[in-house]
């Protein structure tokens, strides 16, 4: 039976829902003993951000821990060594969704199973968020912001826009995105999409998706445009000067993916030329070495959060859930869900 080596700290419920699995699993825990190392080789931002402790044990016994793991469970960050030192490693399961996250890391591109909780974050979550993005510059909120700062109202500059009857363009239509759609058509809008694999056909939420070559046609129908989409090579600077350029004059832009889907210095021209009328980011390029650069933070018609767009006061993410589904696949010999196509990128 595989010896599972957790080192993201477990509840006692996971923890005892893992060893219900199989009597013949052996679980480790390890949440927080690699704290130190992460301190010393990961950037000091992620480290304020995601770590919080000072570390366990030695660097002989937490290599002792690698050594013997069959299958390893990591959360962000994890040791970008971990290959390396884990020479029985065959399955790592990361509680993150983005399989970008391990970009830099030994394991990418190694013949090694390595699965990610896609699809089971908190989708509604993030596309409350991103409605709440295309609403805020909508509705002209930016500008209140601005008239308390001066204690007096300028009236002609707000100018609201309805999203009742406008196109969104969700791209990426996946999880997120759909749920992204779904409460864009509950407010009446029109949707459309694009993902790598189109839809032949409409369905209940998008009124059409197109194929990735498609991008641009649809951002010329479109007020509103939304990123959802996977971090790939394919994907890296999408949404460019062209792509702006393709957009409807005005249009809103939300990002819930990654930030170097959008080339930066684009998007600030198309800002600056009106092409955008505001962009809503919870993701930017260098995200986890440091914060926004001053151009895009301190612009009027740009507001930055801090990868929060799935954060709410109850907690819907079932990244065990999916890792105890895909250790009974495991146990079988079955294929995993969710495994990482290097090629792909996802």
């Amino acid at each position: 039976m595989p010896e599972i080596l957790s080192l993201v700290a477990l509840s006692e419920t996971d923890a005892h829902a893992i060893r219900e699995v199989d009597v013949g699993v052996r679980l480790i825990e390890a949440g927080g003993w690699f704290d130190g190392e992460f301190a010393d080789t990961w950037p000091a931002a992620t480290v304020a951000r995601y770590v919080s402790g000072a570390g366990r044990g030695s660097r002989a016994q937490r290599d002792r821990l690698l050594a013997s793991a069959e299958i390893v469970i990591c959360g962000f960050p994890y040791p970008l060594d971990l290959h390396a030192r884990s020479p029985r490693l065959s399955w790592v399961h990361q509680t993150p969704a983005g399989a970008s996250n391990l970009k830099g890391s030994d394991l990418w591109g190694k013949d090694l199973t390595v699965t990610t909780s896609r699809g089971y974050g908190d989708s509604a979550a993030i596309a409350e968020y991103a409605i709440a993005g295309l609403l805020h510059f909508a509705k002209s909120f930016d500008h209140a912001h601005t008239d308390r700062a001066r204690a007096r109202f300028e009236h002609a500059a707000y100018a609201p826009r309805a999203l009742h009857d406008h196109t969104l363009c969700v791209i990426g239509c996946g999880g997120i995105g759909r749920e992204i759609g779904r409460l864009a058509r509950a407010l009446g809008m029109r949707v459309v999409g694009t993902r790598a694999t189109p839809a032949s056909a409409s369905d209940a939420v998008f009124e059409r998706i197109g194929a990735p070559c498609d991008l641009h046609a649809l951002l010329a129908e479109s007020d509103y445009v939304a990123l959802a989409c996977q971090w790939t090579p394919a994907t890296t600077g999408l949404l460019d000067a062209a792509a702006f350029a393709a957009m409807k004059p005005g249009a809103i832009v939300v990002n819930v993916a990654r930030g170097e889907i959008i080339d930066e210095a684009a998007l600030l021209a198309a800002l600056t030329g009106g092409r955008v009328r505001g962009a809503v980011l919870d993701v930017y390029v260098g995200e986890f070495e440091g914060p926004p650069p001053a151009a895009l933070w301190n612009h009027p018609r740009v507001l930055i959060t801090p990868h929060t767009s799935a954060w709410t006061d109850s907690n819907r993410r079932r990244a065990l859930e999916l890792f105890r589904a895909n250790l009974r696949r495991y146990l079988a010999g079955e294929a995993l869900e969710n495994r990482i196509d290097w090629a792909r990128g996802y």
